[in-house]
């Protein structure tokens, strides 16, 4: 499964946003620096996602990106699932598409970007060293 550069970068800034929300509007100079997008592009995933209704912003020099609900509200992932049936070489592959669809959705159904926000920061808390004196 490939996800596109925009879906990756999408990703990473939904997540930025969830491990970043008690501070509530983040900046969008932020998330590009800290996630190491470039702020043009940025921009626009930002806005397909707005568009979605995954966030809302406020203009402005106090403005910012804020997810529109908790990071453990549901899961942010659907499945695209198929049409119906067809004839010919598409319903030949129409029982491989929905095995798949089906995989896919046992993971990212059940899957939060709270899930994400957490596992981010055990990770980064166990990659820090100890020191003892």
């Amino acid at each position: 499964m490939r996800i596109s550069a925009k879906g990756e970068y999408a990703i990473q800034a939904v997540l930025d946003l969830a491990l970043h929300r008690d501070r509530g509007l983040t900046p969008i100079q932020e998330i590009a620096r800290r996630q190491a997008i470039p702020q043009r592009y940025l921009e626009q995933v930002l806005l397909a996602l707005k568009r979605a209704g995954l966030l809302t912003s406020k203009r402005g020099s106090l403005g910012g990106y804020h997810l529109t609900r908790p990071p453990g509200a549901g899961a942010p992932f659907e499945a695209q699932r198929r049409g119906g049936r067809s004839t010919g070489e598409r319903h030949d592959l129409a029982e491989l598409w929905d095995e798949i669809s089906n995989a896919v959705s046992k993971v990212v159904d059940q899957l939060t970007f709270g899930d994400l926000a957490t596992r981010a920061l055990a990770r980064r808390s166990a990659a820090r060293p100890m020191y003892h004196i």
